[in-house]
């Protein structure tokens, strides 16, 4: 398999084990409703999927992620060109003086590449990702994606994002974006079966089908008056014709076929023809979801949305329209399952998860994060309660910051750090799974593989194993990890009780 090499590669290929673990503070005036397990995370996505893991690992079922295309812009409030002075100090510490000479795909790769590590730990084994790029970073981001999840996990979307040329595209106007899908596993019949009635709204004695509009313009180079013909319904012989400045689509031929076929459909009300779409082998693909995405909306649709939700329709150049983030999630997603977009942005992807559950009565739940100040708070959070309020969505969200690491300058455990997040910390790096905190019952904070751990953490001095512990440990066979600043039981007591002492914090564990 190819592999691809850039400047800077070396020093980040492990640098998401580098990244300091952070603890997480809620901000209750910032969050909507009381508990919700949704959560808006601000702060910059490497430290805060780094702050996740021991929550999260290998829980994560759908991850769809719109990371910065890198086009050179730097008119988007969220820096497109991979220049923000957050990642930009990022790449001079990691990369250290090589930084200076980083191209502009050298630093995006740097950026994206460790990222996208920590996203594959916490998806499920069953999970999925999907990547929204255009071509200014596909070939390298299929590449690496390859690297990391492996090139036969891979699939392909391609959503057509518009239906015109922009100003600046002189030779091809690019209809289309890519979205890399890749699994963690991938097999056959991993996606949801398909719901034709959704996708295809209308139903006769033949089965189910759209409508498509069979007229566009008839000026200048799509002049054509040969196809200003009339159409004739042969139930009734009313004749039907292209509006004023329009042509059919399709010649007389053409026409005489799909009348023969039943595939014309004449609406009398609009004065309109439409041709009839149905599903392609309609039996046979009931589990065969198509990689061309043409209904799904649009950018404009996307800017619509922020607008009606009182936004600036022009705040970001490529929001992402609910419908297509919800077209993902119902294909892949179960009722209950946990939705990541680490670059939300515009928060289309929670506002997508809200709609649908309550579209279907689901229970998904969403986790985004989003590094920029004036996005997180102001955009990204403020869209979902401006949503929830909107549309009378049943869930709320937390809102969180990131706070100090864990582990202080010194080397020291930090003061503001609780005996709980201690505790989901210690167990995470000990079993490489999640705890349960319903099984936490005093210093007892779970077992794992034929060992008891146990957390001594009140206050600095206290935290002492002493003959006196001795009486919380559970009776069992079990190995007994027991974390405390001191130990004053001698070699042969902790032998005797089958323990295992590890200081804090030294013997913690980086992870």
């Amino acid at each position: 398999m190819p592999t691809l090499n850039w400047i800077g590669k070396e020093a980040v290929v492990t640098h998401d084990k580098e990244v300091p673990f952070r603890l997480l503070r809620k901000v209750k005036s910032a969050s909507v409703g009381d508990n919700s397990q949704n959560l808006i995370i601000h702060g910059d996505n490497l430290e805060a999927l780094k702050a996740l893991m021991p929550y999260y690992v290998n829980k994560i079922d759908i991850i769809t992620i719109d990371p910065p295309y890198n086009t050179g812009f730097e008119g988007w409030i969220y820096s497109d060109k991979v220049n923000s002075p957050k990642i930009k100090k990022w790449l001079g510490k990691t990369v250290g003086s090589e930084s200076q000479d980083l191209t502009r795909h050298d630093k995006w790769l740097c950026m994206m590449y460790p990222r996208l590590k920590l996203l594959k730990e916490l998806l499920s084994d069953e999970g999925v990702i999907f990547v929204n790029i255009d071509d200014n970073e596909q070939a390298h981001l299929k590449i690496i994606m390859d690297e990391i999840f492996g090139e036969g996990n891979f699939e392909h979307f391609v959503w057509k994002k518009k239906g015109g040329a922009g100003n600046t595209e002189k030779i091809i106007g690019t209809l289309t974006e890519h979205i890399l899908c890749y699994f963690r596993n991938k097999k056959a019949g991993i996606f949801n079966y398909r719901n034709i009635e959704r996708e295809y709204k209308l139903k006769d004695e033949f089965g189910p089908y759209n409508l498509g509009g069979i007229e566009k313009t008839n000026r200048g180079a799509y002049k054509r008056e040969t196809m200003r013909f009339p159409i004739t319904d042969p139930k009734t012989g009313k004749k039907f014709y292209p509006k004023e400045n329009m042509r059919w689509t399709i010649g007389q031929d053409t026409v005489e076929k799909m009348i023969k076929n039943n595939e014309l459909f004449f609406d009398y009300e609009k004065n309109k023809v439409y041709a009839i779409k149905r599903p392609e082998n309609y039996e046979a693909s009931e589990n065969v979801h198509y990689n061309l995405l043409l209904d799904v909306g649009s950018l404009a649709t996307a800017k619509n949305e922020l607008q009606s939700l009182e936004f600036d329709r022009e705040l970001f150049d490529t929001p992402k329209p609910v419908e297509l983030i919800k077209h993902l999630l119902r294909i892949s997603s179960k009722k209950d399952s946990i939705i990541l977009d680490s670059f939300a942005g515009s928060g289309t992807a929670g506002h997508a998860v809200l709609d649908l559950n309550k579209e279907d009565n689901g229970n998904r739940k969403f986790i985004m994060i989003e590094m920029e100040d004036k996005v997180a708070k102001d955009i990204t959070a403020e869209r979902i309660k401006r949503a929830i309020k909107k549309y009378d969505y049943k869930d709320g969200f937390e809102y969180c910051e990131l706070d100090k690491p864990l582990f202080n300058e010194e080397g020291q455990i930090e003061e503001e750090c609780t005996f709980e997040q201690l505790a989901t910390y210690i167990y995470f790096t000990e079993t490489q799974t999640n705890i349960d905190k319903k099984k936490i019952s005093g210093n007892f904070i779970g077992e794992y593989n034929e060992k008891d751990f146990y957390l001594i953490f009140k206050e600095k001095g206290k935290n002492v194993l002493n003959k006196s512990f001795l009486n919380k440990i559970k009776k069992s066979n079990n190995i007994k990890v027991i974390y405390a600043d001191r130990c004053l039981l001698d070699e042969n007591a902790l032998d005797e009780m089958n323990i295992k002492f590890k200081q804090i914090p030294y013997e913690v564990e980086r992870y």
